[in-house]
């Protein structure tokens, strides 16, 4: 196997913030350059291995933390005054924006998990991407959960966020698990986002003025799995409905099917689901 080596990078935004990312470059011919969109709260380090496969196969990665997460929070996270819509609009495309110039004259992609296919939207240059390979993308809206998972979901959006912020100025989301602490108001925003329909399209009129759901043609693919209380199909579907010109594919995988005890919201990436792998890559060689 192919030894890829990563190097720790900063992106400087259109604001001037800067962004922790790393970069791994492929060794022979390259195919083309992904970027990696993480779900919200999960820093950079998650997607290595994953990251490290796509450059053995020949494709450009880039993987970067979100603005006020990991290596991208600049002083005390009960300081940062970012929202979740900001990643879209000005994290994801300085991160394209570097992605070109790391890998000039090929085509790119976006590989989003959860938050991170969601917000292509808000991207003002999401039409230079080639296509798009999202996993456990979808609206996360709760009334389309199990009952008994609506439970466990109205909890943490609309017990835990309002109370953890009122006590602590921030979201305490690693206290149960779901990636790291939260801005206030990019929890804030997670939370009236996934009460309603269709995620982000809860903010067009009001904070999203300006958006490209309602042109982005580029193809794509959208898979999830059938223990994946959140991106469950309802949901994916109420995410698809908010791309109107969108040429989507989707796929939902069952663990059993590949001898994995669970595929859940966040094991796609995880080494022991690397037979998963190439689904991604068949999608990227193919476009």
């Amino acid at each position: 196997m192919t030894h890829i080596a990563s190097k720790d990078i900063h992106i400087t935004c259109a604001d001037q913030c800067k962004l922790a990312a790393s970069i791994f470059h492929p060794k022979g011919e390259l195919k083309g350059a992904v970027m990696i969109g993480p779900a919200t709260g999960i820093k950079r380090q998650f997607y290595g291995n994953f990251a490290r496969y796509l450059a053995e196969h020949g494709y450009g990665v880039i993987t970067f933390d979100n603005r006020g997460i990991g290596g991208s929070l600049h002083g005390h996270v009960k300081q940062s005054d970012v929202t979740l819509q900001c990643w879209g609009e000005k994290d994801m495309p300085a991160v394209l924006q570097q992605l070109q110039k790391s890998f000039p004259d090929c085509r790119y992609h976006l590989i989003g998990h959860s938050a991170g296919g969601q917000l292509v939207g808000l991207m003002p240059n999401a039409n230079e991407l080639s296509s798009m390979f999202n996993f456990a993308s979808s609206s996360g809206c709760l009334r389309n959960m199990k009952l008994h998972h609506q439970v466990k979901a109205h909890f943490f959006m609309n017990f835990f966020i309002p109370v953890t912020n009122r006590l602590f100025g921030y979201t305490k989301s690693h206290w149960v698990g779901m990636g790291e602490p939260l801005p206030k108001k990019v929890a804030k925003q997670w939370q009236t986002w996934c009460n309603g329909s269709g995620y982000v399209k809860m903010a067009f009129g009001t904070s999203v003025h300006k958006h490209l759901y309602h042109h982005l043609e580029l193809p794509a693919m959208w898979l999830n799995a059938t223990d994946d209380f959140i991106a469950n199909d309802k949901n994916v579907a109420d995410m698809l409905k908010v791309f109107t010109q969108m040429s989507a594919q989707t796929k939902t995988l069952n663990a059993r099917d590949y001898n994995l005890n669970e595929i859940g919201h966040m094991k796609f990436f995880s080494q022991k689901s690397k037979q998963l792998w190439p689904y991604a890559t068949k999608w990227l060689d193919e476009h």
